[in-house]
């Protein structure tokens, strides 16, 4: 651990608060304008789409939840039949039904979860039409929801949340799609690939051939990042050099991963009319954020014990991490990557040490809010935030409201249905996994590292982030049904009850800020919230990680490995 290391962070983080801060406010304006400009009613005409006609938030979520299923049955054809389509230049053929089962989920939940390696698997068709559509649409429905989530607040005694057809179609074409014309060009200036050719022929250094995969890469991995997506177009994403080809690369990744979810609560903050929420919301995302790169960077930069008896027990753990980049950058690129469900990097988190391990685990295990995917990030920690005025305004004998909006006994059972999603889904296919012996045969450890590994994968899948931790075959029919199903439900079945908690806020009357309610934009609030989050993270899934992660380390200062 080095200043220069720290110095790096701490300007990833000063660059992305400077442009999330205008494009936040920029969205704002958007999403409240009225009138739709020439463009979009052009597109509402084709799609018989009234642009004036608001919906109601079960109206809203029916179309969110029609237009994924959608998703999901054409990005699962074309996975099956791809070897008959075109742009197929290495011969692909079809993917079994229980990959395409779990990569059309995968991609339809923003998780981008990866049972198999790209650049051998999926033609360019597939990749494009597929894949990468989908990586708009998946970002585009999480913005339409926390702008739907957002207006529940500006809104007063209103039955309607917007409509979703609109949020969607400006997300895509007015945010996601520009933005992503910008970094795709600016990765290809960088030297990322993108082109309709297959593969080249190179000859190695001792003599043999060997062809190298290419294909329309930089088009994919802009709105992979943006959109907080993961699932790049080769197996090791962002950790393979055509993905991320140098330190430039590298630092526009951050960026581009950072910079939408980060705008987020700036929209948040103006659309109500109080820049403090949106502030406040904010630096609660990039102070865990950053604790979590540090924990990260302490925990690599410790080093492994075990390799004391060689002498070597200053030197820190460098294994699988981008030498090219250091060591503080590989540290914010796992949390990064964990804290914004993107698994932009799959080879570094398996050669991380457990508790380097921990760290993205738990950070995926609190519901991707830090600042968490495009757009449920948002209204993820939006959730924790009315628990959190609920419980202190009780204990303090403050009234529990939020921005005007009273909270009551509704409101507190719909989001504890929201956050026991994700412990349910995680913690309960990892028991079962953890006891079948079909699903015992995929790992590659035993003991506590085997456990972490599976842990890890449901809490990717289910945490709609899409990292691996490696050492698990999870192309299997087990592992791609149960984890499909599980972004499946992380995704949906959570964002069900937030949007009936929306609903019930927005038709509530806004009442006045008096000296009983209690703040919520202050240093008091956002303390309070980051122990919040900290307590129930701690509740629903420390017995799993003292079971795996925790116990792996305290074996390996023993000299001891799994």
């Amino acid at each position: 651990m080095i200043l220069a290391g720290w110095l790096q962070i701490i300007l990833v983080f000063a660059i992305v608060i400077a442009a999330a801060w205008p494009l936040g406010i920029g969205m704002a304006r958007l999403f409240t304008r009225a009138e739709p400009l020439a463009f979009e009613r052009g597109l509402y005409r084709v799609a018989g789409v009234d642009a004036r006609k608001e919906q109601s938030w079960a109206s809203y979520t029916l179309a969110m939840l029609s237009v994924n299923l959608l998703g999901f049955i054409v990005l699962y054809l074309l996975q099956r039949v791809q070897y008959y389509l075109p742009l197929d230049p290495r011969g692909f053929a079809g993917t079994s039904e229980h990959l395409a089962f779990n990569t059309a989920w995968s991609f339809v939940a923003n998780t981008n979860w990866q049972s198999y390696g790209g650049e051998t698997t999926m033609s360019h068709f597939v990749q494009m039409a597929g894949l990468t559509v989908q990586n708009f649409l998946s970002a585009a429905t999480g913005i339409a929801l926390a702008v739907a989530v957002t207006r529940a607040f500006a809104r007063s005694e209103s039955k309607t949340l917007g409509n979703f057809w609109v949020d969607f179609t400006r997300s895509t074409v007015y945010v996601l799609l520009p933005l992503a014309i910008i970094v795709a060009t600016a990765f290809i200036l960088l030297g990322v690939p993108q082109t309709l050719q297959g593969s080249v022929e190179a000859t190695t250094l001792e003599g043999a051939k060997q062809a190298i995969a290419l294909g329309p890469v930089a088009s994919q991995e802009a709105i992979k990042q943006l959109g907080t997506n993961g699932g790049g177009f080769f197996n090791a994403n962002s950790a393979h050099p055509f993905e991320n080809p140098n330190a430039w690369s590298n630092y526009l990744s951050i960026f581009a991963m950072l910079v939408v979810s980060a705008a987020m609560p700036v929209m948040f903050g103006r659309m109500v009319g109080d820049m403090r929420q949106g502030r406040a919301l904010l630096i609660v995302m990039l102070v865990m954020l950053g604790a979590g790169a540090a924990a990260v960077y302490w925990a690599e930069a410790y080093g492994n014990p075990l390799l004391s008896q060689f002498g070597l027990d200053s030197v820190a753990n460098m294994e699988g991490k981008e030498v090219r980049f250091g060591l503080a950058m590989s540290a914010l690129y796992v949390a990064v990557t964990t804290g914004l469900s993107c698994g932009a990097v799959n080879a570094m988190h398996a050669a991380l040490t457990p508790l380097g391990g921990l760290v993205p685990m738990f950070l995926m295990q609190l519901g991707e809010i830090l600042p968490g995917g495009v757009g449920s990030g948002l209204y993820g920690i939006i959730v924790m935030a009315l628990i959190s005025v609920f419980v202190a305004g009780l204990m303090v004998g403050r009234t529990p409201d939020y921005l005007g909006k009273k909270i009551e006994a509704k409101e507190m059972k719909l989001a504890v249905l929201a956050i026991l999603v994700l412990p349910l889904v995680i913690l309960g296919f990892t028991a079962a996994s953890a006891m079948l012996p079909m699903a015992l045969s995929s790992l590659a450890n035993s003991g506590p590292h085997g456990l972490s590994e599976i842990l890890y994968a449901f809490s990717s899948g289910a945490g709609n982030n899409g990292s691996a931790f490696a050492g698990l075959n999870a192309n299997t029919p087990w592992f791609n049904t149960t984890l499909g199903i599980a972004m499946a439900l992380g995704r949906f079945a959570y964002v069900v009850p937030v949007m009936a908690i929306a609903g019930s806020l927005a038709a509530k009357k806004k009442i006045p800020t008096t000296l009983g309610s209690f703040p919520t934009h202050g240093a008091l609030f956002i303390g309070l919230l980051i122990g919040v989050i900290l307590i129930l993270g701690g509740l629903q899934y420390f017995p799993a990680l003292a079971l795996g992660p925790i116990v792996e380390h305290f074996a390996m200062l023993a000299g001891k490995t799994f």
